[in-house]
């Protein structure tokens, strides 16, 4: 198996295909082995699962998932890659790539065509520029039962983040529906090449097998939260009314009231038993 952690090997293997780092694409290539053995064994992947890959730029994490997976599927936008990653990971019997964008790509259908019979997974070292929507698809896919991703640190901590804390937000709030996330370990920037101006982390979310709360209106509580976060140095009840302009305050006044939340408190502060209660009052009153 060739040592893609290798800086060397790497810079030799790239400048053979004409390689060139995109700073569009994001890529920053790891060239520390331990980094993509610890995300995979962390990852919890084993023989019974089918890996979805996100991004297997020059092929690290790719080699260790498909050292344990039963399958692996990875999506890679870069097309120039494809002779590079047939090199590093062309060996394996259970990989397949697919040189597509992720954030276009049919989940659930992909997911259903190439992981019959075993348990989805999705991992990957994410680039920094589509860190959100990407994970925010892979959530809204409702298609896995973990996902174990490297992102930039600041936004581990925001997923992981707690009710009243400056790093809570609305997308705090979307992977915990979904989710129960923990934040597992740094990656300095010491171990990517080009390196990156800043600290990266590891991040497991486990899917929740019910909703943290009961939901009428999956929609309404997410443009509920919405709201609260688009002016959270407002109170939440100026805030809801900036949001939902087809209510008037004295309405929303007094749902809030009745939900036992004071309008005087500001949206961060909440967290999603209480947007559950608000979001579901405001369906009733719609309905």
């Amino acid at each position: 198996m060739l040592d893609v952690c290798n800086a060397q090997v790497m810079k030799r293997l790239l400048a053979e295909y004409g390689f060139h780092f995109s700073k569009a694409k994001g890529q920053n290539f790891l060239t520390q082995r331990w980094v993509p053995q610890r995300i995979a064994a962390e990852s919890g992947v084993d023989e019974s699962c089918g890996v979805l890959e996100i991004g297997p730029g020059f092929g690290p994490l790719t080699q260790e998932l498909c050292l344990r997976a039963g399958r692996v599927v990875a999506l890679e936008v870069d097309m120039s890659l494809e002779p590079v990653l047939e090199r590093t990971v062309g060996e394996f019997d259970n990989l397949e790539i697919l040189f597509c964008d992720a954030l276009k790509a049919d989940l659930p259908a992909l997911i259903a065509e190439k992981f019959e019979g075993l348990t989805p997974m999705a991992c990957a070292n994410l680039p920094y520029y589509i860190t959100s929507p990407v994970l925010t698809k892979l959530l809204e896919s409702k298609c896995f039962s973990s996902i174990t991703v490297m992102v930039q640190k600041e936004v581990a901590q925001r997923i992981c983040a707690k009710p009243g804390t400056a790093d809570y937000s609305a997308f705090t709030i979307l992977c915990q529906y979904y989710t129960q996330p923990a934040l597992l370990f740094d990656v300095p920037a010491s171990c990517f090449l080009p390196q990156p101006k800043v600290t990266s982390a590891v991040v497991h979310l486990i899917t929740r097998a019910a909703p943290p709360a009961e939901i009428t209106d999956e929609t309404l509580l997410f443009r509920t939260v919405r709201a609260a976060f688009a002016m959270r140095r407002k109170t939440l009840l100026n805030a809801l009314c900036a949001g939902f302009g087809e209510r008037n305050k004295t309405e929303l006044a007094a749902l809030l009231e009745a939900c036992g939340v004071a309008p005087t408190v500001r949206g961060e502060t909440l967290g999603i038993p209480e947007f559950a209660r608000i979001a579901n009052a405001i369906a009733a009153k719609r309905g």
